[in-house]
């Protein structure tokens, strides 16, 4: 049987209340760290989040990133994994519409429960 935890879709403005809880952020990259171990994401509002990595990158990354990990107590993401969001067909992927709906999921959460399995 699966275990199940609670992760939480947020934005930057949401770091800081999500400190060492599961969560998942989804933005633009802006900048690769040349390590490959970091990189910085800019949300829906604009703002920018670090992104740490226990190995480093294997692949080229850019547009839009969807990390799952942890926010560390410095309000840095300590993803454990990522998955890149090809924007297919010309059809750019709208990062204020999502943060819009980030906002409405926050403010009904009783609506919006997402779980994960959790491996292992």
């Amino acid at each position: 049987m699966a275990d199940f935890y609670l992760l939480r879709l947020i934005n930057c403005s949401m770091l800081s209340q999500f400190i060492s809880r599961a969560i998942c952020f989804v933005g633009r990259v802006e900048k690769v760290h040349p390590t490959g171990k970091m990189f910085t994401v800019m949300d829906g509002e604009g703002k920018t989040a670090t992104v740490e990595l226990n190995e480093p990158l294997e692949e080229e990354l850019s547009g839009i990133v969807e990390v799952i990990g942890m926010v560390s107590n410095k309000g840095e993401i300590m993803a454990s994994t990522y998955n890149l969001l090809r924007e297919d067909k010309g059809i750019p992927f709208d990062l204020e519409l999502y943060n819009e709906a980030l906002k409405v999921i926050h403010d009904f959460p009783q609506h919006y429960p997402f779980q994960v399995a959790a491996s292992g």
